[in-house]
């Protein structure tokens, strides 16, 4: 939860993550299925991001970040976390929606619901009440690994009966020690003043690190942190998203209408695109925008059949693509870029390119799915790849549409049977019967690239035809501003000596003025 200002080099990071894994088997571990879950210490051995965000967390300091991942490790194994389902939780727990995942903040972090007047205090359901937050946070943590929740308190005509300060402080200690680094701030709505006190004491357990992620909003300043479109009515909002179970709400990726209907061909897609395009110009008036609204209740998802894919057209495409330039490797496929794609406003800036690759010796079948739609074009978005085969993904940009940090793309994957038919039939009935224990998701963000280089500057900055990566702009521009500030300090030089020169002069002339009026004057009286 604290922003953690002590940055590190890669070469010690690595010698710690690697110290830590040492000494956590050496002086931590005895018999791990007594103490912890063998599935989180295999994690430890294996994951280096899980490590470096104990580490960060605890301001690379070895020995807290030990004593953290001893905690975290024996709170997953008293609580079962790794084996929590639906099934572990009482249904009516998920039937109150006192918890749930839905919308985003300003920031582009997924706000994480407590209704507050929904829970009651009692010691009975102390335990499954925990179960039931972890599971919502083991669920986004596997979802979206490393990405910020912002928690959202909503405190509307609730009341001391309904606040279990144990229950708080819990939920505080899961942002502290069992998933460092995901709480990007807590948003309390409408506290009743009767309740200050218990916050006071809520204060001292976040410590004075945190203090700053605490943000007490009203009506009438929500809107500060959370759009109106994420904030239901009662908030001043026009989010209509009534939660209601089964099943879980996931408002990132809804099934499409048409998945198991009819697969579009290659040429019907172009001619849809160019219609939509077409009409871009047309609904730029308020109907434009209502008809937006509407296309965003579904999701659209093109697929094109491998035989019908120009390989050459697509070797054109990817040359003006923003290339990857990091690599998450699934069991299934190597994805890149591992988590974000870059987009801009410039052209060359409205298409990016993934590439997956296969590294099972079967056929994998994929499909990519994007929660925006009506912004996107994903070719291909639904096929196969060979064995030990890479598959190029252009996404581009719609004309007059601009990316938004709050769009995610859904990369699905599963390994198919040896010379499967790889036609839009077979593969729609590939995944009608793939069970879902066997796809491999990944999920990918998109980046807003923002443009802090002066006009004037840019222009200075020599460009080899979109090959300069963002590497070598960074060191062009650092260049630049550090030959700009020399500059300055030049001038600044100059200036100073030309007010010397001036003052001098000044001096010198009115030395002179009084040496000629003394001159005048005796030789007046002579």
């Amino acid at each position: 939860m604290a922003d953690v200002g002590i940055t590190e080099s890669e070469q010690e990071v690595e010698k710690k993550i690697e110290e830590i894994r040492q000494r956590f088997k050496t002086e931590y571990i005895q018999d791990p299925t007594d103490k912890y879950d063998e599935r989180d210490v295999d994690r430890l051995r294996k994951d280096d991001l899980l490590v470096e965000s104990y580490l960060t967390w605890r301001h690379f300091v070895v020995d807290d970040a030990l004593k953290m991942i001893d905690e975290s490790f024996q709170w997953r194994k008293e609580y079962k976390v790794n084996d929590l389902t639906e099934s572990s939780i009482p249904r009516w727990m998920f039937e109150t929606g006192a918890v749930y995942l839905h919308g985003y903040d300003k920031e582009g972090n997924k706000l994480f619901w407590f209704k507050v007047k929904l829970h009651v205090k009692d010691a009975k359901m102390v335990v499954d009440k925990k179960k039931y937050v972890a599971f919502w946070l083991e669920r986004y943590a596997k979802r979206e690994p490393g990405m910020p929740l912002t928690v959202v308190f909503d405190m509307s005509e609730s009341g001391l009966s309904n606040i279990d300060m144990d229950f708080v402080k819990y939920i505080i200690n899961c942002f502290k020690v069992y998933y460092p680094k995901f709480l990007s701030k807590m948003v309390m709505y409408e506290m009743p003043w009767i309740m200050n006190a218990a916050w006071k004491i809520v204060k001292s357990w976040l410590g004075p690190e945190a203090i700053n992620k605490l943000k007490f909003v009203t009506k009438s300043d929500v809107q500060e942190y959370i759009g109106a479109e994420y904030l239901p009515p009662h908030m001043g909002g026009t989010d209509s998203f009534k939660y209601s179970y089964p099943p879980l709400p996931d408002d990132d990726f809804q099934s499409p209408i048409s998945e198991n209907g009819p697969i579009t061909s290659e040429d019907e897609a172009e001619s849809k695109d160019g219609e939509a395009e077409g009409r871009d110009t047309l609904e730029s008036g308020p109907n434009a925008e209502q008809a937006l609204k509407v296309k965003k209740v579904t999701f659209l998802e093109e697929s094109l059949r491998q035989d019908e894919y120009d390989k050459g057209d697509a070797v054109s495409k990817t040359k003006t693509a923003r290339k990857p330039m990091s690599t998450f490797k699934g069991a299934l496929l190597h994805i890149s870029p591992a988590e974000e794609i870059c987009f801009g406003s410039k052209d060359c800036e409205r298409k990016c390119l993934i590439i997956l690759n296969n590294v099972t010796k079967n056929h994998v079948a994929f499909k990519v799915r994007t929660t925006a739609p009506e912004k996107y074009r994903v070719k291909p978005s639904n096929t196969s790849c060979e064995p030990g085969v890479s598959v190029d993904i252009i996404v581009s940009l719609h004309g007059g549409f601009q990316a938004s940090p709050q769009d995610r793309f859904l990369i699905m994957a599963a390994e198919m049977d040896q010379g499967p038919g790889t036609g839009s039939q077979e593969l729609a009935q590939f995944w009608k019967e793939v069970p879902k224990s066997k796809i491999m998701e990944h999920r990918l963000r998109c980046h807003i690239i923002e443009r802090s280089i002066p006009t004037s500057l840019s222009k200075d900055i020599p460009l080899s035809n979109g090959k300069t990566s963002p590497e070598d702009l960074h060191s062009k521009l650092i260049r630049v501003m550090a030959s700009s500030k020399r500059l300055e300090e030049q001038i600044d030089h100059c200036l100073w000596l030309q007010k010397m020169l001036i003052g001098l002069v000044s001096l010198l002339m009115a030395a002179t003025c009084f040496i000629l009026h003394l001159l005048y004057t005796g030789s007046s009286r002579l």
